[in-house]
């Protein structure tokens, strides 16, 4: 790996997507592990960042804050389609459609008539994972493009042994271009770290905006590795980052 320049700590905006980047990827999203380790690294990041450290999810930002403890100080979720852009604050929702009840009873079906097939429901859209049974990953994203055929008001998101169907408008990019516009955020070098094709968004908008964007297996290996060079960043005295090494 080339190596990369990264701005200092005091210039920078740390965003970091959660699963598969903070946290080891789980059987279904309720049986992640948050270490104990994570929260204390994220606590000390934020202080060493001046409150810059938010994280962007597909999760909802009630599910991000439930498992992080409210920690960072800005949370987007849902791909952007709900901001909490400060501690306490009540998520702002960008005007988006809901998909039509009759979508969610069709994936409800699908998820009952296969076993290992888990339904997550999101505010205006909902998620299938195939996880635990992942040769059915083509035939769910097939009846998933039959229900939604027609209403180009929503997309079909292709992530990790799962496709989300969610409205357009709203990505991991939009979120950080919005978080970019305000404090503490703003005037700062945004780091993006991902893992996945949803990532990707906000990857480009870090870059965009004069920063980063850095993808879990091609610059860390795993989110084990992320962790680790996180709390090394937040032990340390320096205010450079520490080396990314493989």
């Amino acid at each position: 790996m080339s190596a990369v320049q990264l701005p200092l700590l005091a210039q920078t905006a740390l965003l970091l997507d959660l699963d598969g980047t903070l946290l080891d990827i789980a059987p279904a999203p309720d049986l992640v592990v948050v270490p104990q380790e994570l929260i204390l690294t994220l606590q000390k990041l934020r202080g060493r960042l001046g409150d810059a450290l938010a994280v962007v999810s597909g999760r909802t930002v009630e599910n991000v804050d439930s498992l992080l403890q409210s920690v960072p100080y800005a949370v987007a979720g849902e791909h952007g389609a709900a901001l909490r852009l400060a501690p306490d604050a009540a998520p702002l929702r960008p005007a988006l459609p809901s998909v039509p009840p009759e979508w969610r009873q069709s994936a409800a079906k699908l998820a009952g008539a296969r076993p290992g097939v888990l339904l997550e429901e999101k505010a205006q859209g909902f998620v299938l994972h195939y996880r635990a049974v992942p040769d059915l990953g083509p035939w769910l994203g097939e009846e998933l493009a039959a229900i939604t055929r027609g209403d180009s008001r929503f997309a079909i998101l292709p992530a990790r042994k799962a496709w989300e169907v969610r409205p357009r408008g709203a990505d991991k990019g939009t979120a950080v271009a919005a978080l970019m516009d305000h404090p503490p955020f703003a005037g700062r070098a945004p780091i993006f770290i991902g893992d996945d094709v949803t990532d990707e968004d906000g990857m480009e908008a870090a870059r965009a905006a004069g920063g980063i964007g850095l993808r879990v297996p091609e610059v860390f290996g795993s989110a084990a590795s992320v962790r680790a060079w996180l709390t090394r960043a937040a032990d340390q005295s320096a205010q450079n980052w520490p080396a990314l090494n493989r």
